[in-house]
């Protein structure tokens, strides 16, 4: 999607641009959390000036579930402090990052008061699913997908398998949807892929309002040596990742290659007890960053077993930063993402057998492992450094501006035919 033309005038001249960048941290840092810190980075490289404004799911345990979730809905809390930020110093845009559950839309309204463009980013499918995965039991679900109140998720206990915190969430949905939240406060919105942008289209929201612009990692980690001969899975330990599926096909391949999985989550002990059973198989828990990529360095394989659609998937994009082939489930993004037989292999999704025959694969295939690991890189130079990354980001803010500009036009002129005034250049 191209930001050409007069997005370039959309800021005043004089000073350097300025984002207010609004983000909810999770209590185990994930991809989200990664993700907005790299774009914070990327753009002071790139001449911005940013401010950050956060909370952090650690203040859960001492709101309780009942405030949380009702500020999951609307957060007076936030909506002043978003307020004050954008009264006390000029800013040409408000990218929210990650609003749930503690900043809540009242965010956008904050910015929209203040007459400042709204970015959103679509890291996951929270606007259109309470679990924000659109997966339950195993397999992809849309059982609330066009409805207006998401009843089956709070049926089902979608978010965390609790129905009492799904309903905050179903609520929060509901609200948002009736006010035309996404439509009337979001002037641009970033998908992470064209798979994920196709899926917010094919429900409902702007084609023109969504670009495409997929995560990056900053500072470069360097490519690693290759040299461990093992498998790597590093990703949150939860049901939607294929983690059944990645120790089945293991149950299989054992010590032919070992594997190392990193990682925490809600099915840290189950996938434990199981690997305890699996020769070659070893669990490694949370580790630091640097750490992560000194395995992912010396990894033969990054392996991304996911049975959700993934709008992105950030591990690709690391591996590959490190010359790291990655075998991957073709399912959301995966197929941007990873060239078969090239920077990588897939596999369908879910099957065990397919994965472990794509190990195999590799496996009897030496010759292609360097030039493997030199397409994985040179797929991390082409399309996932900063500096690409940070343009894109300026194109999509000044285009939000131009939206927003765009849309002030229109609601004058609406008011100004209502009241049957002369409308005046």
């Amino acid at each position: 999607m191209s930001f050409e033309g007069p997005a370039n005038l959309a800021f005043p001249t004089g000073r350097r641009p300025r984002v207010l960048m609004v983000h909810n941290r999770y209590l185990i840092r994930a991809g989200e959390d990664a993700s907005t810190d790299a774009e914070v980075r990327a753009l002071r490289e790139y001449g911005w000036e940013v401010d950050l404004y956060e909370e952090d799911n650690a203040r859960i345990a001492e709101l309780g579930g009942l405030r949380t979730g009702l500020r999951a809905i609307w957060s007076r809390e936030s909506y002043r402090e978003v307020s004050h930020r954008l009264r006390r110093q000029p800013y040409d845009v408000v990218h929210v990052q990650n609003f749930f559950p503690l900043i809540s839309p009242a965010a956008h309204y904050a910015a929209r008061r203040a007459g400042v463009p709204v970015v959103q980013s679509l890291r996951n499918y929270r606007l259109l699913c309470a679990a924000s995965t659109l997966h339950r039991d195993g397999k992809i679900c849309g059982d609330c997908v066009g409805k207006m109140l998401p009843w089956p998720a709070v049926r089902h206990g979608c978010y965390r398998g609790s129905k009492p915190a799904t309903a905050s969430i179903a609520t929060m949905l509901t609200v948002h949807r009736a006010a035309r939240t996404w439509h009337r406060c979001v002037d641009s919105y970033i998908a992470l892929s064209k798979f994920a942008r196709d899926q917010f289209i094919l429900n409902g929201f702007d084609a023109d309002k969504i670009a495409v612009k997929p995560n990056f990692v900053l500072p470069d980690p360097g490519i690693g040596p290759g040299d461990g001969r093992y498998a790597l899975f590093v990703g949150r330990l939860a049901p939607e990742k294929g983690l059944g599926t990645l120790l089945d096909a293991w149950q299989r391949i054992g010590e032919r290659l070992p594997l190392k999985i990193v990682g925490d989550g809600p099915l840290a002990a189950e996938v434990a007890a199981r690997a305890r059973a699996i020769p070659g198989v070893s669990i490694c828990g949370a580790l630091p960053l640097p750490r992560v990529y000194e395995l992912m360095g010396r990894a033969s394989l990054q392996l991304v077993t996911s049975e959700w659609y993934e709008p992105f998937g950030r591990v690709v994009v690391e591996a590959f930063a490190k010359g790291t082939p990655v075998i991957a489930s073709e399912i959301g993004a995966m197929a941007e993402l990873v060239d078969h037989g090239q920077n990588g292999l897939r596999y369908k999704a879910g099957s065990p057998d397919g994965l472990s025959r794509q190990v195999f694969n590799w496996l009897s295939h030496p010759d292609m492992h360097a030039n493997m690991r030199r397409a994985a890189r040179a797929a991390f130079e082409a399309r996932f450094t900063a500096d690409q990354n940070a343009k894109q980001l300026d194109a999509i803010y000044r285009r939000a501006a131009v939206n927003s500009a765009s849309r002030a036009n229109h609601v004058r002129r609406e008011y100004v035919a209502a009241v049957k005034l002369p409308l005046k250049s």
